[in-house]
């Protein structure tokens, strides 16, 4: 009897730690200190993985003395096993990670207010890649800055309709919400004959597009600190192996607990940065020239910057989880309205002031045309930003792979990274600093920041934007939809294909010809 009691006060103990855990990490995500307040958002994407393996059959359980044989000891705090198909134990970082997801999906527990969760949203669609709008207005002219309204709009759109995929109506007519992720969404429209195929594409896409993001910051590193010390012997290549070495110390990440802190300091900081070139731009605003700006448009180039424009308004990723944590999802809709119409303003203004600013000597990366009296230190606070931001979007990368690879129970095409005791297998490890260094090879054999920039919003942005929100949209919900929204999802159907396949055309032109030039190099 007594040594039923010490497990029950045991087990009592180990509930009420974790829970307050728990609810820490809410208390930490609710003033900005998470990783979901990065420019990418992937924490929230990472939640959708974590809650997806837990409906697969993935469950935490503490051992418990009662439902077993008679002397067995009492479990310790901390005594926690991972149990994927029965088998398997979680590395002691995918608990914690567990517990703060298990915070942010809101059973039970405290959820974020529509202020906050468009602190998200803002945080994802107003990044540094803002620096590249400038240089797609040197090649689109009013046209772009028109698609930079037309993408808010259509991304907006998008981002709703792909909420209302999440609801379904239930045999007394009410609307319920019956799925959870992008990935629910993709693999009920591609059931029953294929009930996996549409998350599969969801996560290639996410993987691609991460890695993508990863491999601009060390580009973006490198071309910033190259044009900040010009007279330094030092090579663009060279700042780059540099700035990858830093970064290689993220093989060995087990959680995001070390870096997500940093994320809100380096959001005030861009912003800060964002509002210096504004205000050097204004300084100068007797020399503008708006004869410089277009009314035409480079037809070879242009592509290109529909696809800059559209990676700095991917979000939808994580919208599912976004909207499942807020205290009133009703409120969702005009959440988005007010984030993307700020982005829109913001965005079109900074693009357009930095352009009438330099002309036809606008760079690639806007602040490479300051003056070098205020370029190194404007460019040494990017790029410590990229270097701090880097670490979450790998993060998430490998956790996919690792979840979609290697632990996938008996359907992993690999071995578990994995061993009895949690810790990460050497080969494991291997293969981190793999994708780290493969970050570092693309970053040196194609240091082109629009192009690729423009390839992964062509491919992938443009997909989980446009393309797929519509698709399912129209899949899901065409019985119950109104002649105009039929036409709206066809019309970005279309438009979004005809946009996404031109501009990864002449990006993946770009960067075979960049690649050659540097091989011949």
């Amino acid at each position: 009897m007594a040594t039923l009691l010490r497990s029950k006060l045991s087990n009592v103990a180990t509930s009420v730690s974790n829970k307050s855990q728990a609810k820490m990490s809410g208390m930490f995500a609710r003033m900005g200190f998470q990783a979901a307040t990065d420019e990418e958002a992937v924490g929230f994407a990472h939640c959708d993985d974590l809650d997806m393996e837990h409906r697969q059959g993935l469950q935490m359980d503490i051992l418990k003395s009662d439902g077993g044989e008679e002397g067995a000891e009492s479990p310790l705090e901390g005594d926690i096993h991972y149990q994927r198909d029965g088998t398997g134990p979680l590395p002691p970082s995918a608990s914690k990670e567990a517990g703060v997801c298990s915070e942010l999906s809101g059973q039970g527990k405290p959820k974020i207010t529509a202020w906050e969760a468009g602190w998200n949203v803002t945080n994802a669609i107003q990044g540094m890649f803002v620096l590249g709008l400038p240089y797609a207005i040197l090649h689109g002219g009013y046209l772009g800055l028109f698609l930079i309204i037309f993408a808010a709009v259509v991304c907006c759109y998008t981002g709703k309709i792909l909420i209302a995929c999440l609801y379904e109506e239930n045999e007394d007519g009410e609307i319920v919400r019956v799925r959870d992720s992008y990935v629910d969404i993709a693999n009920a429209c591609c059931a029953p004959r294929f009930p996996t195929l549409g998350g599969r594409i969801v996560n290639v896409a996410q993987i691609i597009e991460l890695v993508m993001t990863c491999i601009l910051y060390v580009v973006v590193s490198g071309n910033l600190m190259y044009n900040s010390f010009p007279n330094l012997p030092v090579s663009q290549k060279s700042w780059s192996i540099i700035a990858t070495a830093v970064l290689l110390p993220c093989a060995f990440l087990k959680n995001l607990k070390a870096v997500s802190k940093f994320s809100l300091l380096c959001t005030l900081a861009h912003f800060v940065i964002n509002i210096l070139v504004i205000a050097y731009c204004l300084s100068r605003a007797r020399d503008w020239a708006w004869d410089k700006v277009k009314f035409y448009i480079d037809v070879k180039k242009f592509p290109i910057s529909i696809g800059i424009i559209v990676f700095s308004y991917t979000s939808q990723i994580f919208l599912p989880s976004l909207e499942g944590n807020m205290q009133n999802p009703k409120e969702f809709h005009c959440m988005m309205n007010w984030t993307h119409i700020a982005a829109c303003i913001l965005k079109g203004l900074f693009a357009l002031v930095a352009y009438l600013t330099w002309a036809d000597e606008t760079k690639e990366v806007i602040t490479d045309n300051l003056p070098s009296t205020i370029r190194a230190v404007v460019n040494i606070f990017l790029v410590a930003k990229a270097l701090l931001s880097y670490p979450l979007p790998f993060f998430a990368a490998v956790e996919v792979l690792e979840r979609s690879l290697f632990q996938d129970g008996n359907r992993a095409f690999f071995p578990n990274c994995y061993g009895g005791d949690g810790r990460l297998k050497s080969w494991g490890l291997t293969l981190r600093c793999a994708l780290v260094v493969f970050t570092l090879l693309m970053a040196i054999y194609v240091p082109h920041f629009a192009l690729l920039m423009g390839l992964t919003g062509s491919l992938t942005g443009a997909g989980l934007c446009f393309l797929l929100p519509s698709l399912f949209h129209l899949k899901l919900l065409w019985r119950k939809l109104l002649w105009h929204h039929v036409f709206f999802d066809v019309a970005i159907f279309v438009i979004g294909g005809i946009c996404s396949v031109s501009g990864f055309i002449h990006s993946l032109e770009g960067l075979i010809e960049a690649f050659r030039t540097n091989a011949e190099d």
